[in-house]
């Protein structure tokens, strides 16, 4: 839902005013480069840019439609950026910000998001009866966004989104005991815990505000000296460990809820290029060492013989 209030936002507040008076087939490359050069004035490139994607989206929709012979947007040259690298947490730096948060009542969602690679949406719409303890499992059945103000649960926007995730056993452990301290704050607010409830609240019992969560994890790393880390990068500080520990790509995958084995490799391809030191390592310990002596001394033998034979 961010993404279409995103795309609906792009639409009214840029495309419309900028190029809505110009009918479609007389949509020049000359007016769209014109108006990403005076929107790069406003906007960052990178913003510039996802105008450009969008717009041309539409346009090759056009073009499917008959509408337009070809897509304009394919003879310009969209703003260039470099986009930042993803920041992903030792596991010291793990153990620092576990350390901080210690006390906090956002410490559980925390700790869920590094054990699991949840997004941040799945983490707040979780209930009880999507937590399988014994089976050391959760379910991804439903989501939490905000949307103009207001939190509403949507239904996860694909069918690899919406998935069964394996659990740790020391985060089976650690949400057994979470859940028996919330039965009993339950108890003395006169209610009882329910399979329907949130696993992870807000203090007041309702939705957790994505903003707040956001706004107090982004001031706990910065009180861990952990600059520049967002909630988000709890996910990519799960996949980053996963890998170092030798899981195989096409689970941590599914466990992310990528739409592809591929689209996983190329997010953390360099997290993977970083690895073949101590893959090359390992094959190292395995191979036996090479005998040069022995084939040098046959290739000897070899070149003696033809030379003895008769021309």
């Amino acid at each position: 839902m961010r993404t279409l209030d995103g795309y609906t936002s792009i639409v009214e507040i840029h495309l419309i005013p900028a190029l809505g008076h110009v009918q479609l087939k007389q949509l020049q490359p000359q007016a769209i480069q014109a108006y990403y050069g005076k929107a790069v004035d406003k906007l960052s490139p990178r913003t510039v840019a996802k105008h450009h994607r969008l717009l041309s989206q539409a346009l090759k929709y056009a073009v499917r439609q008959g509408y337009l012979g070809r897509n304009p947007c394919e003879l310009v040259d969209p703003p260039s950026w470099k986009g930042k690298t993803m920041r992903t947490l030792t596991p010291g730096e793990v153990e620092v910000l576990f350390d901080k948060a210690e006390g906090s009542y956002y410490y559980p969602v925390i700790y869920t998001a590094v054990s699991t690679g949840l997004r941040q949406a799945e983490l707040l719409g979780l209930r009880w009866r999507d937590i399988d303890l014994d089976m050391l499992s959760l379910s991804v059945s439903q989501v939490l966004y905000k949307r103009r103000g207001v939190c509403v649960f949507k239904e996860p926007k694909t069918a690899r989104s919406r998935r069964r995730v394996a659990m740790t056993p020391k985060l089976a452990l650690y949400l057994r005991e979470y859940r028996t301290e919330r039965e009993g704050l339950c108890r003395e607010l006169g209610k009882s815990l329910t399979l329907d409830d949130l696993v992870f609240p807000s203090i007041e019992g309702k939705p957790l505000d994505p903003s707040v969560l956001g706004h107090n994890f982004t001031k706990m790393a910065k009180e861990a000296r952990l600059e520049g880390v967002r909630f988000h990068d709890l996910r990519h500080t799960f996949a980053s460990l996963m890998l170092l520990r030798g899981a195989k790509p096409k689970v941590i995958s599914e466990a992310l809820g990528h739409s592809s084995v591929a689209f996983t490799m190329d997010v953390y391809s360099h997290i993977i290029e970083g690895m073949q030191s101590e893959a090359m390592a390992l094959l190292d310990e395995v191979l036996p060492a090479g005998v040069v002596g022995n084939a040098v001394a046959k290739m000897s033998r070899l070149s003696g013989s033809l030379r003895s034979v008769p021309r």
